[in-house]
């Protein structure tokens, strides 16, 4: 007779298995292009142990990495210069707004560092192309930022989740 845990790791499997089949990376490729923004949540400095969670516009990196403009004085940024471990949650708004249950969505894991030089250049290149009103807070105390992605879990409705590495939601 099977345990509580090993129906649990057979059902995940099965679930991953009919995401893989039905092109599930794609989809979860084509709704973090497609959304502009998510919710960062990132390990609590004022709080220790507590996530602590912010809504953030973000662009994608040439490799599909969420380009975020955080302020430096904002919770997150301090948050993230004490663990710079964090998880981006992506949503597909709309079908949220009809059934949340149902509505496709992605938690991206990674670490989020702040970017120089040449990278900056392109990201915020990609960023103001995504968010050209923010343009006025590249002057202030704002810096653009990457999450490294390391894997993500993409549910996408009942019984249709999988975890996918960061070359398979890189992928073209």
């Amino acid at each position: 007779m099977a345990t509580d845990e090993e129906r649990r790791d057979s059902a995940e499997r099965a679930a991953q298995r009919q995401v893989e089949a039905g092109g599930g990376a794609a989809e979860a490729r084509a709704l973090l292009r497609g959304q502009g923004s998510g919710v960062l949540c990132t390990q609590s400095a004022r709080r220790p142990g507590f996530p602590s969670a912010s809504l953030v516009p973000y662009a994608l990196s040439t490799k599909g990495e969420p380009l975020l403009l955080l302020s430096a004085i904002a919770q997150h940024t301090r948050n993230l210069e004490a663990d710079p471990r964090a998880c981006l949650f992506v949503l597909d708004a709309e079908a949220a707004a009809k059934d949340p249950r149902t509505a496709a969505r992605l938690a991206v894991y990674g670490e989020v560092s702040p970017l120089s030089g040449e990278d900056e250049a392109d990201a915020r290149a990609r960023y103001l192309a995504r968010h050209p009103s923010a343009r006025g807070l590249l002057g202030m105390d704002f810096h653009l930022h990457r999450l490294a992605v390391e894997e993500a879990q993409w549910v996408g409705g009942f019984a249709a989740a999988a975890w996918f590495d960061a070359a398979a939601l890189a992928r073209p």
